[in-house]
């Protein structure tokens, strides 16, 4: 049932890659072709984000891909067919990154039914208030859903220890207070809530919001999270006047980051 726990753990300690990218972004044709790319370059898991006009935990570059994506019509149903025509091609489970007013709108049962009919493994909502997240895990669960839920770096001990309890298996910890973004280093305090988290619960660990280098990663790699989500860099690496340009960058960044975790794990 728990899909995405089930994979990280099956990587035995070593730490996956998590690309995001923005559903129909910036095209649906590119989008198709750049998940093949990520998927073939080492991609472990792929979030894809939903579009959304009111992306609160977004900083500019991912709120711009998801404005574009918007003018160009993708809502639920282009998102469902991306999944539909590239899931059978793909080894990386999909993760689904959605707001809860779509979710709302299209009806919770029947947004995750689809989603889960569609092929995608795991569901994240960052802004599912704490008294919701019962009903959504019992949908979920129902339809080989996995819920994950985030702490953040702000969260109390009350908080952390009610979320672990509710969590199926994988917590998203945010790596700062604000939105995503490129960021140039983390506050050391992360290390410790990841540790603290890991010590105290039996949940693994996605880090995520603002990570963009390979210097970054091979310090997180150290920090015994489970997978490491980057998005912004991602889609600024989408890039050209060419399709086949943006590809090529968007493979060999991916590249890079692959090549910066496996280094680094193997020297832990």
């Amino acid at each position: 049932m728990n899909a995405i726990t089930n994979f990280l753990r099956s990587k035995n300690s070593s730490c996956s890659l998590i690309p995001f990218i923005t559903a129909g972004y910036p095209n649906i044709d590119i989008c198709i072709q750049a998940l093949k790319v990520l998927d073939r370059e080492g991609a472990d898991l792929i979030e894809l984000g939903v579009p959304y006009s009111d992306a609160l935990a977004d900083g500019p570059i991912i709120q711009e891909a998801s404005q574009a994506a918007l003018k160009q019509g993708i809502y639920i149903e282009q998102v469902l067919f991306i999944l539909k025509k590239v899931i059978p091609d793909l080894h990386a489970p999909i993760i689904i990154f959605t707001y809860y007013n779509p979710v709302l709108v299209r009806g919770v049962n029947k947004f995750i039914f689809e989603i889960s009919q569609a092929g995608a493994k795991g569901l994240i909502i960052p802004d599912l208030p704490l008294e919701e997240v019962d009903y959504i895990l019992e949908i979920c669960n129902s339809y080989n859903i996995e819920l994950i839920l985030f702490v953040a770096p702000t969260s109390s001990e009350s908080r952390i220890q009610l979320i672990a309890s509710k969590s199926p298996g994988c917590i998203y910890l945010v790596s700062s207070c604000g939105v995503t973004g490129l960021r140039d280093n983390f506050d050391l305090k992360i290390q410790h809530l990841a540790n603290h988290i890991k010590s105290t619960t039996n949940k693994l660990i996605m880090l995520g919001f603002g990570i963009n280098n390979t210097n970054q990663i091979s310090q997180i790699v150290n920090w015994n999270i489970d997978g490491i989500v980057v998005g912004s860099a991602i889609i600024t690496n989408i890039v050209g006047e060419l399709p086949q340009d943006m590809l090529n960058s968007l493979a060999q960044f991916c590249q890079k980051l692959k090549y910066s975790i496996n280094l680094a794990s193997s020297v832990k």
